[in-house]
């Protein structure tokens, strides 16, 4: 062994080019690749959403049925469509009524959220943020099932999985149908982390789940219906093509703001533990880079803010 003035070791003791045992070097035809293949790797077939499914089903599922559609601008399928549009459009489906989770119809609201009409279809818009959380008997009257399609970003406190529990009871106590239209979850369907809620569930903590829980929206759907004992006449139309180890840059799928502080996928990846500190410290809300940066103003011996 030789150690160089600059401190980096060499062996020169061994030969590395014949080491006992080790396999044969491989030839140049077995490094080829096989008669009448590319060395490319195959193209795997394209990630689809429930609303992606549901369109290649020509809305089978919805065909004669009357409807009400919980969604907001994450509601879309790979080409952008929307699926309030899809659905008001759909043959055999009846687009009924439109609920808006928090932050609105559109994603744009920051605060909670009023009725309102929407301008391009016309139908009632019902907010699930605002005066209420989860839509009345009233509301469902008349409807043959409800839709739920909103994208989720895997975290435990974010709002969008209890407005779908939520619905689901609504759903079950009318003694309609509940669908929901699946989507991939962005940060993956295996890494769970975090501990287990405890405490008394709430809007932000809506069921016993670690905080990175690895399952997509129909998946909570089912634990759900059993654990919470919801009893919701539940359908999922489910993906297709997803691998669960998958972040939501690996699957083709165009990325739209879940909500207006949830900006990029290493923003969704980085909230479940960035947005443990906002209690006590600021996470960049209101910054270009929210959830990527954390501070806290603290004052001197004298009194200065340093």
């Amino acid at each position: 062994i030789l150690i160089g003035q600059d401190g980096t070791t060499r062996i020169t003791d061994f030969d590395f080019a014949n080491v006992p045992g080790s396999l044969p070097p491989r030839t140049d035809a077995e490094r080829a690749p096989a008669a009448g293949l590319t060395a490319s790797p195959a193209k795997s077939p394209p990630v689809l959403n429930g609303i992606d499914v549901l369109v290649k089903q020509n809305f089978a599922p919805l065909k004669g049925k009357r409807i009400g559609l919980i969604t907001n601008h994450t509601g879309q399928d790979r080409a952008r469509r929307a699926t309030i549009d899809l659905l008001k459009d759909a043959p055999g489906v009846t687009l009924v009524a439109l609920f808006g989770p928090e932050h609105g119809i559109r994603g744009e609201v920051d605060e909670k959220v009023g009725d309102s009409k929407d301008a391009k279809t016309g139908l009632p818009i019902y907010s699930l943020y605002g005066e209420r959380r989860k839509p009345t008997l009233e509301q469902l009257k008349g409807l043959d099932a409800l839709v739920f399609d909103i994208q989720d970003v895997g975290c435990r406190f974010y709002t969008y999985p209890a407005t779908m529990g939520l619905c689901m009871e609504a759903a079950a106590e009318a003694g309609i149908e509940f669908i929901v239209l699946d989507r991939v979850n962005p940060i993956d369907g295996v890494t769970i982390d975090g501990p287990v809620l405890t405490e008394k569930t709430s809007f932000v903590g809506f069921h016993p789940t670690p905080l990175r829980y690895a399952m997509t929206m129909g998946e909570l759907a089912r634990m759900y219906n059993v654990e919470r004992k919801t009893n919701a006449k539940l359908t999922i139309i489910e993906l297709e093509n997803w691998r669960r180890t998958d972040y939501y840059d690996d699957t083709g799928l165009p990325w739209t703001n879940p909500s207006p502080n949830m900006r990029n996928l290493k923003q969704a990846i980085l909230y479940p533990g960035i947005g443990l500190l906002e209690s006590a410290m600021s996470v960049g809300r209101g910054t270009d880079t929210p959830f990527e940066v954390v501070g806290v103003g603290v004052l001197g011996r004298r009194g200065d803010a340093i």
